[in-house]
């Protein structure tokens, strides 16, 4: 990852004979002078620090990584330069990831995991620094859903099961990887959650709840953590044809799925976000298909 530079913001200012009144409303910024700290004439300053809008050879950890969303993200980052972990339940998914991305001299790691273990995502965590270094994002992909998915069918067996995998697993890779996050001063967490974490819907109470949850999660952590130079965002996506429409109880029809996104434009979103300078934070979006 490229080294993080201090930079000096200001309001008024003569180094190199610019008018900070200007510069400033461009972004532009100043080094910061080494043995003074601040300009002579300024008014008001801030410092912050400055890195290149680029994801080239951060640790990027993919909680998710067999299929849709989550290998799309794991594929698009390595494509972009990063050090990819890809992580999920199914082995052979995995491998084939990798092989896919060998063939375009691409590199990933991968380990299988179950995201609803607490202490398999600290070991996947671990295993993550000793491999690649110290992680800076983690974008959380798992989810799923049931056929039974209204309250005349819901069992408390199938509502544990849907919390476990898509709000219990965010909160243990996040319990895993914060404390060297907030250590080093940087993170970027960033949770898949759904449309249906916001609207009302017919996916079912389990699903939306837990989505909704991921909400919470995110926001919270935000907020305690802001201070640490932790950052979180939540993606909503509408509909995407992935493999969970085939858990839904009526498939959508071929028309709709025409209409309906995609997992690399989701992938696109995150990567978007995660190139982020550290000073901005996009704390909740959504991104829903055009004709739907």
């Amino acid at each position: 990852m490229a080294t993080a530079k201090a930079w000096l913001i200001s309001s008024t200012c003569s180094t190199n004979n610019c008018t900070c009144s200007m510069c400033c409303l461009n972004n532009s910024v100043h080094p910061l002078p080494a043995k003074e700290g601040t300009h002579a004439s300024s008014s008001r300053s801030v410092i912050v620090n400055h890195m290149p809008a680029t994801i080239e050879n951060q640790v990027v950890l993919v909680i998710g990584a067999s299929s849709g969303i989550g290998r799309e993200t794991a594929a698009l980052f390595a494509r972009e330069g990063a050090r990819v972990m890809a992580s999920a339940r199914r082995e052979e998914r995995l491998r084939e990831l990798q092989e896919s991305l060998a063939r375009e001299g691409r590199t990933v790691e991968t380990l299988v995991a179950d995201a609803a273990d607490a202490s398999q995502m600290e070991h996947l965590a671990q295993v993550t620094r000793e491999r690649l270094g110290e992680i800076d994002v983690v974008v959380f992909a798992t989810g799923t859903n049931v056929p039974d998915r209204s309250m005349k069918r819901l069992t408390t067996e199938i509502w544990d099961m849907m919390v476990s995998v898509n709000l219990n697993a965010a909160y243990y890779v996040t319990r895993a990887v914060l404390p060297a996050m907030r250590e080093r001063g940087a993170g970027h967490l960033i949770y898949i959650s759904s449309v249906s974490g916001l609207f009302a819907d017919v996916s079912g109470a389990a699903y939306q709840a837990s989505k909704r949850g991921l909400l919470g999660l995110a926001h919270a952590i935000r907020v305690e953590e802001k201070e640490s130079g932790i950052r979180t965002c939540v993606v909503c996506p509408g509909l995407v044809d992935t493999e969970i429409l085939d858990r839904r109880p009526v498939k959508p029809s071929a028309a709709t799925l025409a209409k309906a996104l995609r997992p690399e434009d989701v992938a696109e979103t995150v990567l978007a976000v995660a190139r982020l300078p550290p000073r901005a934070c996009v704390p909740e979006m959504q991104v829903v298909p055009t004709y739907l």
